[in-house]
C-alpha cells in the first residue's frame, strides 16, 4: 500500500463529498420551487414565468450530479480494491458476495435511502404508505398528445426506481381496454387523494382553482376550473401537473 495511493483517494472522497453537497443545494432549491408553484399553480400561465423553466434546468443538474457521484463511487471502489489483499482471503470474499447478491442489493437500496436528505426519505416513506389505497394517476407519458388520468389502486412503490405499480380495476369500454390494467409510473404522475377520516387534509379549492375531476359513475379524470363551492365532485389539487 502506497502513500501516493491514499492522497488519491482521500481526494476523490473530498470530490465526492462537493458533489453531495452540491446534490443537497440543488435539492433545496427545488423543494423550493415545488413549494412555490404548490402554493401559486397559476403563475406559470403569467407572461414572462420562467418556474417551469428552472425546474427542469435543476432537475438537469440533480440528474448530472447524480451521474457524477455513481463515477467517483465507481473510482473509489475500483481504487479500494486494488489495494486490498489478493488470493484465499479476496477469493473468499468474492464466493460470499456471489451467495449474497440478493443480500448486497437490498444493503445498497437501504444504503442509498439513508444519504438523502430528510425531505427525500419522508417523500419516499409517504409513497410506500399509499400501497392499497387509491390515487390520481397519469397513464399517458409527459410528451403524449393527450394526458389521460384515471383513478387507480396502489399495488407497490419501489423506492430504488422511484416507480409506482398501480392498477386500474375498471375495464375500458373500448375493445384494447377489456379488462383491468397495471401501469408502472413515476412519483410525479401520481397525486394522493385527501384522507377520508381527516377532512382537514382536504385542501380548499377557491373559484379559479385548477383541479383534477372524476367524470360521474367512472374512474376518468378530466382537468377542469373551480366555478363555486362547495365542492360537490372528487376533485384534487392540480399543482405541477400541467
Amino acid at each position: 500500500m502506497s502513500s501516493p495511493d491514499i492522497v488519491s483517494i482521500l481526494e476523490n472522497s473530498k470530490e465526492f463529498d462537493r458533489v453531495r453537497k452540491e446534490q443537497e443545494d440543488i435539492l433545496s432549491e427545488i423543494n423550493k420551487l415545488h413549494k412555490k408553484l404548490q402554493a401559486t399553480p397559476e403563475v406559470v400561465e403569467k407572461p414572462g414565468d420562467n418556474s417551469l423553466a428552472r425546474l427542469k434546468f435543476l432537475y438537469t443538474q440533480a440528474k448530472d450530479l447524480s451521474e457524477s457521484e455513481a463515477s467517483i463511487s465507481n473510482l473509489l471502489i475500483n481504487q479500494i480494491d486494488a489495494l486490498l489483499p489478493t488470493g484465499p482471503q479476496g477469493q473468499t470474499r468474492r464466493r460470499i458476495g456471489k451467495g449474497n447478491e440478493q443480500k448486497r442489493k437490498r444493503v445498497k437500496t437501504e444504503s442509498d435511502i439513508s444519504r438523502l436528505t430528510p425531505n427525500m426519505r419522508s417523500q419516499l416513506e409517504a409513497c410506500a404508505s399509499l400501497k392499497g389505497e387509491q390515487v390520481a394517476a397519469r397513464v399517458t407519458p409527459r410528451n403524449a398528445d393527450k394526458d389521460e388520468w384515471f383513478v387507480v389502486k396502489v399495488i407497490h412503490f419501489d423506492k430504488e426506481s422511484k416507480e409506482f405499480e398501480v392498477l386500474d380495476e375498471e375495464p375500458g369500454d373500448d375493445e384494447e381496454s377489456s379488462g383491468q390494467r397495471q401501469y408502472k409510473l413515476p412519483m410525479a404522475n401520481i397525486i394522493p387523494f385527501p384522507k377520508s377520516n381527516d377532512p382537514s387534509s382536504a385542501p380548499d379549492f377557491p373559484p379559479g382553482k385548477h383541479v383534477l375531476a372524476v367524470y360521474p359513475g367512472t374512474t376518468a379524470l378530466y382537468k377542469a376550473t373551480v366555478v363555486q363551492g362547495p365542492r360537490r365532485v372528487i376533485i384534487l389539487s392540480f399543482s405541477l401537473v400541467e
